[in-house]
């Protein structure tokens, strides 16, 4: 068999899975301009499991640089890993300006990633992810890594951008599922 022909069976296989089994494969994203944090996970709402999570480390070049890899990289783990739907963590008021505006700027490549895959695209404030993770919106970079693996079940240390890309899926996915209950 054909590598291709391996690989389109392998996807097909994921996604008729993922539909039978009514989950929804939702990629959630951390911006940075130095790293940019994501998880992977497959939810209904009520149960999350973890499907992968990295962080990207970006080139130490220019600005425009780093965009193109944060568009590049997430656009081939969109092709590899098949999200039905993006979740991106908003811009927090930083005290540095320009560090806001970077930030912006990632934020936008990130986007711009999942809507050249077709993926809806949900967006969340820092605050909503920590209180959906942790139960508590001022939660620290500790107790989000600390959630995040309990409530995935693993057993690895997660990175801090990681958990963050993580902890914004986890995020969407109790959010998605109190939106649809509401609207009932």
């Amino acid at each position: 068999m054909s590598i291709l022909m391996s690989n389109f069976l392998t996807v097909y296989w994921r996604i008729s899975v993922k539909k039978q089994q009514g989950k929804i494969r939702i990629i959630g994203i951390d911006p940075g301009s130095i790293r940019t944090g994501y998880g992977i996970i497959d939810s209904d709402g009520y149960h999350s499991s973890y499907v992968t999570s990295g962080f990207l480390k970006l080139p130490t070049t220019s600005l425009a640089c780093k965009l193109g890899a944060i568009f590049k990289s997430l656009s081939e783990l969109c092709q590899q890993w098949q999200p039905q739907q993006m979740a991106v963590e908003e811009v927090f008021m930083a005290k540095n300006p320009m560090s806001a505006l970077k930030l912006g700027h990632a934020r936008g490549a990130a986007i711009s990633a999942g809507c050249h895959a077709d993926l809806e695209i949900y967006e969340y404030t820092a605050k909503q992810v920590k209180k959906s993770a942790v139960g508590y919106g001022a939660a620290s970079k500790d107790q989000m890594q600390h959630m995040v693996t309990r409530l995935l079940n693993l057993r690895k240390v997660l990175q801090e951008d990681e958990a963050d890309g993580l902890a914004v899926a986890i995020c969407h996915a109790h959010t998605a599922l109190n939106t649809q209950q509401i609207n009932k």
